[in-house]
């Protein structure tokens, strides 16, 4: 009873808050960590542990199910380059970087320690991006990219977390069956993905004048194909994103508009309730990490965070200006697919840039890490790993998530007023 009353203690406290967002304006995100962490530091509160499993097993398919329902097939197709880029390449690409900073700067991190931190904190969290920006009159080229980018890049970050830690075990890595291990995996859950969205649209064909259990069986297939694909060891992430790219293509044909009206509105309150949970919870882990820190090491650690944040987020920029480059001379040069309405500018490309925080599925892989080696002995600098992690976690959302907002006015402000009113359309 005593856990029942904090989760509805902290329900209440976050409908309050994202209504009082709206009244100081102030991204509810922010206001919703904030508070996370001072409810932390209540002397009776009992230790909140975060479970990764339920993390990845509540939180993820829905959300991921959401936006790739709601995200246009046309426009993912279009900007699939950047995305790729994004998803796959510049999170194998920041990783690497952390992991030189951490192995150079923080002592006692070996090189595997230091793939382990830096796959955790790789790839980025586009649901903090979108709530913060909501409102500011991004372009849909941005939101499409932000949005495409969160739909694959926690496939990506998982692989490399994975192999990071079998190496401190021990295991021995060989790229090329990396490689193919990765591969297989993204495959594995696209079949999945496309296995599952056949079955569910036979489902939806014959029970879809019934309301209540079409929405039903859109709200439970997410959370089926995850664990289909996770006990397949596939990419159970892909798999729910193929899944919501498939239902959001066959409802267009099959669904009236009353029903995808209700379906929206359903969905809407499940993801706004999921979105502010895990920001609080975000905020709670603080309090309950410094815990485990020695007092003496709290402020060097609060520095090397500070120092990989500022690390990732010119790794970010630098990765999407050279896209922009590439995306432009392909275009000139009429190198494969490249169209007009890929190319990038320099705006967006600086809000892309800027978009890049961390969230609630780099925390999750953090306090994930195993507390033992399969010797039993204790996994070496875990305490460290986490409390960086989460520093890092909590400095992209508060300072780029207070910072975006003005980035995004000031941007629009130098515009031309034609060019400011086209690029909200």
């Amino acid at each position: 009873m005593e856990n029942y009353s904090i989760v509805l203690f902290i329900l209440a406290i976050m409908i309050v808050l994202s209504a009082l967002a709206d009244k100081v304006r102030v991204p509810y995100p922010i206001l919703l960590i904030t508070a996370g962490i001072a409810i932390g530091f209540i002397p009776t509160l009992p230790n909140i542990e975060l479970n990764p499993d339920v993390i990845f097993l509540i939180f993820l398919p829905p959300m991921l199910y959401d936006a790739a329902f709601n995200i246009s097939f046309q426009d993912f197709k279009t900007n699939i380059n950047t995305i790729g880029t994004l998803a796959i390449s510049l999170v194998f690409i920041t990783a690497s970087g952390i992991a030189v900073v951490a192995h150079y700067v923080i002592p006692g991190m070996s090189w595997p320690l230091s793939f382990v931190l830096g796959a955790i904190l790789s790839a980025t969290d586009a649901v903090a991006a979108i709530s913060i920006t909501k409102g500011l009159g991004l372009s849909h080229k941005t939101n499409t990219i932000l949005e495409g980018e969160s739909l694959v890049n926690d496939a990506s970050a998982l692989v490399a977390y994975r192999f990071a830690v079998a190496a401190v075990t021990g295991t021995a890595f060989v790229f090329w069956k990396a490689s193919l291990e990765f591969v297989f995996m993204m495959a594995g859950g696209a079949l999945t993905g496309v296995v599952m969205g056949a079955v569910l649209a036979f489902i939806l064909k014959r029970v879809h004048q019934n309301q209540l259990v079409t929405i039903s069986f859109m709200l439970l297939m997410p959370f089926i194909t995850y664990l289909v694909a996770e006990e397949f060891h596939v990419s159970g992430v892909i798999a729910v994103v193929i899944l919501g790219l498939a239902i959001s293509r066959f409802s267009h044909k099959v669904f009236p508009e009353h029903l995808k009206k209700q379906s929206r509105n359903f969905w809407d309150v499940i993801i706004f309730l999921l979105n502010g949970l895990i920001f609080i919870i975000i905020g709670l882990q603080y309090p309950y990490v410094v815990k485990h820190i020695d007092k003496t090491q709290i402020l060097p650690y609060l520095g090397y965070a500070f120092l990989i944040t500022i690390v990732a987020l010119l790794l970010r920029m630098i990765r999407v200006f050279l896209q922009q480059i590439n995306l432009e001379q392909a275009f000139r040069k009429k190198k494969g697919r490249i169209t007009e309405h890929a190319l990038l500018d320099a705006k967006t490309s600086l809000i892309i840039s800027w978009s890049g925080m961390r969230g609630i599925v780099s925390l999750a892989i953090a306090i994930g890490l195993p507390a033992t080696l399969q010797d039993d002995s204790a996994f070496p600098q875990r305490d460290a790993i986490i409390f960086i992690s989460v520093a890092v976690v909590l400095f992209t959302l508060l300072g780029q998530g207070l910072t975006l907002p003005l980035v995004v006015r000031f941007l629009n402000g130098k515009q031309p007023a034609g060019t400011a009113v086209a690029a909200r359309k």
